[in-house]
């Protein structure tokens, strides 16, 4: 009887899971319960992400207030540089308009790009903060030698182009051909003396024409009449 006792008892407790089993499949999927896990999932990895985010701007701010110093040594005529930290989904530190200062994909170190013509460049990366500092300095310092020489020559005319005579003041330039004088228009006294030359000509040939006609008529008198 105790042997038979216990092989229901067994039979019971190997039916109850697959019973249980079998309610859950029947059960209608729950829409709420699926949009709960999510939402939960979701505030999970939104968590770890503004961690990330708060621990990049928190580098990227030491790093700013290490490179303070060397901007309060800049011209105060000098506007081509602002230090600032943006603050988004890739925070960045920019030394001007065209430079800045990120974290690498790991978020272990800095990396120093510029924007250019050409590209994007990479002017330094390193995972030490005073290395990045004397890469943005020396930045600054390229910077400042291109300003001095921009200014010098604006202020200097004559290192500046000549207006007005163009490449023929170059050396080795081709010059341009001479151009011609202009022709001098005839004055007064050239057209005197020519309406003067045409009146000679003129009494000449009546003069001519006149001793002509008295020789003739003086031959047809004396000769022939």
């Amino acid at each position: 009887m105790d042997v038979t006792h216990d092989t229901g008892e067994d039979e019971r407790s190997a039916r109850e899971p697959r019973e249980a089993a079998m309610a859950r499949v029947r059960e209608p999927i729950s829409l709420k319960a699926a949009l709960r896990r999510a939402r939960l999932e979701s505030a999970e990895r939104g968590d770890a992400q503004d961690e990330l985010m708060g621990a990049a701007v928190a580098r990227l701010d030491l790093l700013r207030e290490q490179l303070e110093p060397v901007f309060a040594q800049l011209p105060e005529d000098c506007d081509l540089f602002d230090l600032g930290l943006i603050q988004g989904e890739k925070p960045r530190l920019f030394v001007d308009m065209i430079a800045f200062v990120e974290l690498t994909r790991d978020r272990r170190g800095f990396r120093f790009l510029q924007d250019t013509r050409n590209g994007r460049v990479l002017l330094a990366e390193s995972d030490q903060t005073d290395a990045i500092t004397q890469a943005v300095a020396d930045y600054l310092a390229r910077r400042l030698i291109e300003r001095e020489k921009a200014l010098t020559a604006a202020s200097n005319p004559a290192i500046q182009p000549l207006r007005g005579i163009g490449l023929a003041s170059a050396p080795g330039a081709q010059q341009p051909p001479p151009a011609k004088p202009p022709r001098a228009r005839p004055g007064f006294l050239r057209v005197l003396a020519r309406a003067f030359g045409f009146l000679i000509e003129v009494i000449g040939s009546a003069v001519f024409f006149g001793l002509l006609a008295a020789g003739a008529w003086w031959l047809w008198k004396n000769y022939l009449h």
